[in-house]
């Protein structure tokens, strides 16, 4: 594994930092809104399913299963973001925020692997620059 070099810190001001801070928290705090609020669906749905007297139609469960299915994977996808956002604090604090993990890792010297702000502003989770988070999808 490559070492993080002091020329990988990031160059971002301590006001732009503040910001994707605030950025974050306040995704944080809807994606785990999101992530209660779907699980308790999913739960709900499957505990009203239930509860029925009255005979269900095959297709009628068919449906329910797919949906609760389906709800399911999108609370692990959320989790999955949640997870991301931790670690941008975490670069946060290791000091490495907006440099693409990618570059970092390849040597690349920080002026040339930074994530751009407006990437940053749109995905304030992001870990790689455009060029790499491109490759990597290519090599998916």
């Amino acid at each position: 594994m490559c070492r993080v070099s002091r020329e990988s810190k990031t160059m971002l001001k301590k006001a732009e930092l503040d910001e994707f801070k605030n950025l974050l928290q306040t995704l944080r705090a809807r994606v785990r809104g999101d992530v209660q609020h779907l699980t308790a669906d999913a739960l709900d749905r499957n505990e009203n399913g239930s509860e029925s007297k009255s005979p269900t139609h095959l297709a009628e469960l068919g449906t329910e299963t797919y949906e609760q299915e389906f709800t399911l994977r999108r609370v692990e996808n959320e989790q999955e973001v949640l997870e991301e956002i931790e670690e941008a604090f975490e670069r946060i604090n290791d000091e490495t925020f907006g440099v693409c993990v990618s570059c970092r890792e390849a040597g690349r010297p920080a002026a040339r692997s930074m994530i751009p702000k407006t990437r940053l502003r749109e995905i304030p989770y992001a870990r790689n620059c455009v060029e790499c988070e491109r490759k990597r999808e290519e090599h998916r």
